[in-house]
């Protein structure tokens, strides 16, 4: 049929043309691919930040994506700490790792120790210096040790044949005792360090009747009191004084022989700034790094 027929007819035929395009005004294609290049570049920038902080920082950053739950809960994440024990990062710096995080009272540069040691090492030889000048103390050479111990500085006066610093079986200090003492005592008292003094006797039990309820415990302890007494009217520091202690025959000079007289003596113990408050057992030798030598050896003791 030709078009004229179809005209004539009455039967038209409608050609309908779509135009192409993105939907106008209306069309939203374009806003996925914008969201998706501002998330690449978040997470750019993002990674140019971590690159360019501390190492601290990556571990706390890290730890929150092992762990996020207990950052959440107001933890450490990823067993990071921070120094004011809140959140994932110190209010006055970066975090710190809770395996290396110590008290700020237990925590000692390592140079101080050995400048704590050269100043002992340097009170030792000024106590040398100052017994040497005192000419009463000179008989008495044989009876004194100066010793660096793993405690600190350690100075004996160990007694001789003739109780040459206490009465007998007392604790009244001679005269020539209380003369050594100040000479220490003005070395000392220059010094932070505390100070600990030891009584000891030897394995004889204690035998005045006049005291039948005293003992080499009472007479240990109240000989090292009197050298603290001592010392401190001598112009020890308050309170630099840590202890007082008897420690009757239990901590022998010369274990070989309990009965011999170098086992009688008082100690002196300037400790060192890092030594602990608990109690330990006096040491008779024990010697670490360079060992100053005793002004004299003692010629009874053997340990």
């Amino acid at each position: 049929m030709s078009d004229a027929s179809e005209k004539e007819n009455g039967d038209v035929r409608k050609i309908v043309k779509k135009k192409g395009g993105h939907g106008g005004h209306h069309g939203g294609a374009w806003k996925v691919a914008y969201a998706d290049f501002v998330t690449a570049m978040m997470a750019l920038f993002i990674v140019l930040w971590i690159v360019g902080q501390s190492k601290s920082v990556k571990e706390a950053v890290a730890g929150y994506f092992k762990d996020p739950s207990n950052f959440s809960k107001g933890g450490s994440p990823g067993g990071i700490q921070s120094k004011g024990g809140k959140g994932i990062i110190s209010q006055g710096g970066d975090p710190v790792p809770a395996s290396r995080q110590e008290p700020e009272d237990t925590k000692k540069p390592p140079e101080n120790d050995t400048l704590d040691r050269e100043h002992l090492d340097g009170a030792a030889e000024q106590f040398k210096q100052a017994i040497q000048r005192i000419p009463t103390l000179q008989a008495l050479r044989d009876q004194i040790r100066i010793e660096i111990t793993n405690e600190g500085l350690r100075v004996q006066l160990i007694e001789g044949n003739r109780d040459s610093f206490f009465d007998l079986g007392s604790s009244r200090l001679k005269p020539v005792t209380r003369e050594l003492l100040a000479a220490i005592a003005k070395e000392v008292s220059k010094l932070p360090n505390q100070v600990v003094l030891e009584g000891h006797t030897d394995a004889r039990p204690y035998s005045y009747n006049s005291k039948p309820d005293y003992s080499n415990w009472e007479l240990s302890t109240d000989r090292a009191n009197s050298a603290r007494r001592a010392i401190e009217e001598a112009g020890l520091r308050p309170n630099q004084v840590a202890r007082v202690i008897g420690y009757a025959d239990q901590h022998l000079l010369n274990p070989k022989d309990p009965l011999d007289t170098a086992n009688r003596r008082i100690s002196i113990l300037v400790r060192y700034l890092t030594t602990s408050t608990g109690t330990t057992p006096p040491t008779t030798g024990l010697r670490i790094g360079l060992p100053i030598k005793p002004l004299v050896e003692s010629q009874n003791s053997k340990g």
